[in-house]
C-alpha cells in the first residue's frame, strides 16, 4: 500500500461519525466560540502527535503494529506493551462506536419499516437500533475474517468519496434561517433543560473522537511500501483537511439553523444540504468506513503485541499469528470482534465516545512524550529526516495530560492505575528488558552533559548502554593548526564530551605554571567564537609520553572515563607522528579507542563529502569508522555532508561483504542509501592504498582503519601513501561497536 490508504483511513474517521452527529449539539450547547475553541484545542493535541509521529517514524523501521511499534521501539517493550494493550482496547472498542453511530443514519428508514411492518403483517417484531448493531457487526466480522485488510483499503476509496460529496452538498445548501448577528456566546441546553447546557469539558469529552482519525492510518504501518513516506505525508494531508471542513461546518451549522433545533435535532445537517437524504447516506459511509479502520487496525496492533511476547504464555504465540497465505492476523481479528461485540451492546454512542476519547488522549499524550524525549536525549541512533520541535511535543504531552483529568478524572486517575498495574505485570514477566529506570536515562545524561561542561567538574559515572564519543586530545601545537581542536569539537558538539588539552614541555614551576593558564585563556577565547561545547585545559609534562600517560587517566569531565583519543599531525611536518606511534602501547593498554589525523593544506574542504574505507582488516574498526562519520554530520558545519563508503574486495569475498553491508541498511542500522555503497575491486599483489588515492581524490574527509599489526610492522609507514588525497582520519577501534 502507499500513502493513500493511510490519507483514506485517517480522513474517513476524523471526517467521521461525530462530525455528523455531534457538531450542531456542540454549538448549541457551548456556543459558536468554543465550538472554535474545542476544534482549536483537540488540534493542539493532535497537530504536535502528527508532527511526533512523522519525526519517530523516519527515524526507524516501522512494523506492524503502528502507534504501539512506534512507542515501545523509543520508550522499550514493557512501557510499549502497557500502553499498547490500552491502545488496543481504545481501537476494538471505536469497533463498536462507528457501528452505533451508523445505527443512528437509519433512524427514519427504520421507522419507516416498522410502520409499514405493522400495517402488513401480524408479526410483533420491531426492527430496532440494537438488531442493526449486531447484523453490522456480524457483517464486519465476517468481511474481516474472509476477505481481510485489502477488501477493506478497497471499500475505503467509494467511502470517501461519497463522504465529500454530502459534506460538499451540505456546505453549499440553504435554509430560510439567517441571524440578525452572530452571538459568540450564545449557549442553550437539550430539549425540557434550556438552563442547563452541557459543560465545555462533557462536550469537548464527546467530540473528541472526531480527532482520533490521527491514529488510524498509523495501524497499517505493516502493509505500506514505504512507512517512512507514506505515514507523515498521509497523516498530515489527512489532519489539515479535517481542521478546514471542522472550521466550516461549526459556522454553516450556527448560520444555517437556530441553535435549539441543533440541540434537537442530531441529524439537522440533512435539513441544510442540497439533497436532504445525502447526509445519513454519508454519515452510514463516515461510520462504517470508520468502522472498517478500526476494525483493520486494532488487529494489526494485537498481533504487534504478540509478536514482541507481551503476553503470558502462549497467548502471545497465539495472537502473533497470521493467516499463512497472507499473514491477515485472523487470530486477533477474533478477538477484536468479540470485544466489538460486547460494546456494541451497550447502545449509548455518548458513554462509549466518553472511553475512548481517554484512551486515545493517553495514547496521543505518550506519543508526544516520545518524541520530547527522544528530542532532550540525544542518542546518535535517532536520526529522523523529519524533525518537530521538543516545546511543541511537550506541550502535546502536558495538554493531553491536563485534558484527561479534565474530561473526567476518575476516568483518567483509573487509565493510569490500570496502565501502571499492566506496565507492573509486563516488566514482571520480562525481567530482562527495558523498563521505566531507562526511560530518562538519555535526558539526564544531556543535563549532566551540560551541568559539567559548565562547571567543570567531575561527577558520578554515567551508565550509559550505547557507544558515545568521550573524546580526548593532547597536542602542542594548538595555536599553528587547528584541525585538531576542530575534530574534538565536531565529535563532541551533540552527542558527546570532548576535553582538549595543550601540551607543554617541561617541569611544573611558577613559570610554566603562568604559561600555562595564558594559553588555557587564549585556548577560550580563541573557542568562544566558535561556540564550541568542549572543555579546555594545559598540561605541563617532561615528555610527550609521560603527558599521553597523565592524560588517559584523567577522569572525563562526564564522570564517565574518556574513550576516544584524537591526535593530529601535519603531512608536511611529521614529527608528532613518531611520538604518536611509539606511545600507541600506552593507548592500547588504556583500552582507549585511537583516531589520528592527518591534515595537508586542503584542509576539510567544502565539508561535504566523507568518505569510509572499510578493508577485510577492518573488522573491528568499520562500526566506529561508520558512527564517526555520522556524529561528525551532527555538526553544523557537516549537516548538509554525504557519506560514501567504500569497500575494497577480492574475488572470495565480494559476496559476504556486500551482504553484511547491505543488512544494516535494510534494518535501519546505517540512514544510507544503497547506491552510496561502492565495492572496488583490489589485485592481490595491489597496494588498497592505491584505489584510496584514486577513488577520494575529492572527499573533504577520508577515514581509513588501522590496527595494532600496522603500527608494529610499519611503525610511521602505516600512515605514508596517501599524497593525493586531502585530511584522513586513521581510526583504531580497541574493540567492535554497536552502532543500531
Amino acid at each position: 500500500m502507499g500513502t493513500m490508504p493511510v490519507f483514506m483511513t485517517a480522513v474517513s474517521t476524523i471526517l467521521g461519525a461525530i462530525l455528523f452527529l455531534r457538531f450542531g449539539y456542540s454549538v448549541a450547547n457551548v456556543g459558536l466560540f468554543l465550538t472554535l475553541m474545542i476544534i482549536l484545542i483537540g488540534h493542539a493535541v493532535t497537530i504536535p502527535t502528527a508532527l511526533a509521529v512523522a519525526e519517530i517514524a523516519t527515524n526507524q523501521r516501522v512494523e506492524g503494529g503502528g502507534a504501539y511499534y512506534i512507542i515501545s521501539r523509543s520508550f522499550g517493550l514493557n512501557i510499549g506493551g502497557a500502553i499498547g494493550i490500552t491502545l488496543f482496547l481504545s481501537q476494538a472498542i471505536s469497533v463498536a462506536f462507528y457501528i452505533i453511530a451508523f445505527s443512528a443514519a437509519l433512524v427514519t428508514p427504520v421507522e419507516q419499516f416498522n410502520i409499514w411492518l405493522e400495517g402488513n403483517t401480524e408479526l410483533a417484531f420491531r426492527l430496532s437500533a440494537t438488531h442493526i448493531n449486531f447484523v453490522v457487526m456480524a457483517g464486519m466480522t465476517a468481511l474481516m475474517l474472509t476477505k481481510g485488510a485489502n477488501v477493506g483499503v478497497k471499500a475505503l476509496y467509494l467511502v470517501v468519496a461519497i463522504l465529500f460529496v454530502s459534506l460538499g452538498m451540505f456546505l453549499l445548501g440553504s435554509t430560510g434561517y439567517s441571524p440578525e448577528s452572530i452571538d459568540w456566546f450564545e449557549r442553550v441546553g437539550k430539549a425540557g433543560s434550556r438552563n442547563s447546557p452541557d459543560s465545555f469539558f462533557a462536550v469537548f469529552t464527546i467530540i473528541f473522537p472526531a480527532f482520533t482519525g490521527i491514529a488510524a492510518g498509523l495501524g497499517l504501518s505493516g502493509d505500506l511500501r514505504d512507512p517512512k513516506k507514506s505515514i507523515p505525508a498521509g497523516t498530515m494531508w489527512a489532519t489539515v483537511a479535517g481542521i478546514v471542513v471542522y472550521v466550516l461546518v461549526a459556522f454553516k451549522l450556527y448560520l444555517s439553523v437556530p441553535q435549539t433545533e441543533l440541540a434537537d435535532n442530531q441529524l439537522v445537517m440533512e435539513e441544510v444540504a442540497l439533497w436532504g437524504p445525502i447526509i445519513p447516506i454519508g454519515l452510514a459511509c463516515a461510520a462504517i468506513s470508520s468502522a472498517l479502520g478500526s476494525i483493520m487496525i486494532a488487529p494489526r496492533t494485537m498481533q504487534a503485541l504478540g509478536a514482541d511476547r507481551i503476553f503470558p504464555g502462549g497467548a502471545s504465540k497465539w495472537t502473533a499469528k497470521g493467516r499463512e497465505k497472507d499473514n491477515e492476523p485472523w487470530n486477533a481479528s477474533v478477538i477484536t470482534c468479540l470485544i466489538g461485540f460486547a460494546f456494541v451492546s451497550i447502545g449509548e454512542l455518548d458513554v462509549v465516545a466518553r472511553i475512548i476519547s481517554m484512551f486515545f488522549m493517553v495514547t496521543y499524550g505518550a506519543i508526544c512524550l516520545v518524541s520530547f524525549f527522544e528530542h532532550m536525549a540525544a542518542d546518535p541512533s535517532y536520526r529522523p529526516t523529519f524533525r518537530s520541535r521538543w516545546y511543541i511535543s511537550l506541550g502535546g504531552g502536558l495538554l493531553s495530560l491536563v485534558l484527561m483529568f479534565q474530561m473526567d478524572a476518575t476516568y483518567a486517575l483509573l487509565s493510569v492505575v490500570v496502565m501502571v498495574l499492566i506496565y507492573w505485570w509486563i516488566s514482571y514477566n520480562n525481567k530482562d528488558r527495558r523498563g521505566i529506570e531507562n526511560l530518562f536515562k538519555g535526558i539526564i545524561f544531556q543535563i549532566t552533559r551540560q551541568l559539567q561542561i559548565f562547571l567543570q567538574k567531575r561527577d558520578e559515572e554515567v551508565v550509559e548502554s550505547s557507544w558515545r564519543p568521550f573524546v580526548i586530545s593532547i597536542s602542542s601545537d594548538s595555536f599553528k593548526r587547528r584541525s585538531g581542536f576542530d575534530m574534538v569539537r565536531w565529535l563532541a558538539h551533540r552527542y558527546g564530551f570532548g576535553t582538549y588539552i595543550h601540551y607543554i614541555e617541561g617541569f611544573l614551576n611558577e613559570e610554566t605554571k603562568t604559561k600555562a593558564q595564558e594559553f588555557k585563556q587564549r585556548l577560550i577565547t580563541f573557542s568562544e567564537d566558535m561556540h564550541s561545547r568542549v572543555y579546555l585545559d594545559t598540561m605541563i609534562s617532561p615528555s610527550f609520553t609521560s603527558a599521553i600517560a597523565q592524560s588517559v587517566q584523567l577522569p572525563g569531565i562526564s564522570g564517565k572515563g574518556n574513550n576516544l583519543m584524537v591526535f593530529e599531525y601535519a603531512d608536511d611536518d611529521r614529527s608528532n607522528l613518531g611520538h604518536i606511534v611509539a606511545n600507541h602501547g600506552i593507548l592500547k593498554a588504556a583500552e582507549l579507542d585511537v583516531c589520528i589525523l592527518r591534515s595537508t593544506l586542503r584542509g576539510f574542504g567544502y565539508h561535504k563529502n566523507i568518505h569510509i574505507w572499510i578493508a577485510s582488516t577492518d573488522y573491528e574498526n568499520s562500526n566506529l569508522m561508520i558512527l564517526l562519520g555520522y556524529i561528525l554530520m551532527g555538526h553544523p558545519e557537516w549537516k548538509d555532508a554525504d557519506i560514501s563508503i567504500l569497500s575494497i574486495f577480492n574475488e572470495t569475498e565480494k559476496e559476504n561483504k556486500e551482504e553484511r553491508l547491505y543488512n544494516l541498511i535494510r534494518d535501519g542500522r546505517l540512514p544510507i542509501s544503497a547506491n552510496n555503497i561502492q565495492m572496488i575491486r583490489q589485485r592481490v599483489e595491489e597496494d588498497y592504498r592505491v584505489a584510496i588515492n584514486q577513488h577520494s581524490v575529492d572527499a573533504d574527509l577520508t577515514i581509513v582503519g588501522f590496527n595494532d599489526y600496522d603500527i608494529s610492522a610499519n611503525g610511521e609507514k602505516a600512515f605514508e601513501g596517501y599524497e593525493d588525497v586531502g585530511n584522513v582520519l586513521f581510526v583504531n577501534a580497541h574493540k567492535e561497536v554497536d552502532i543500531e
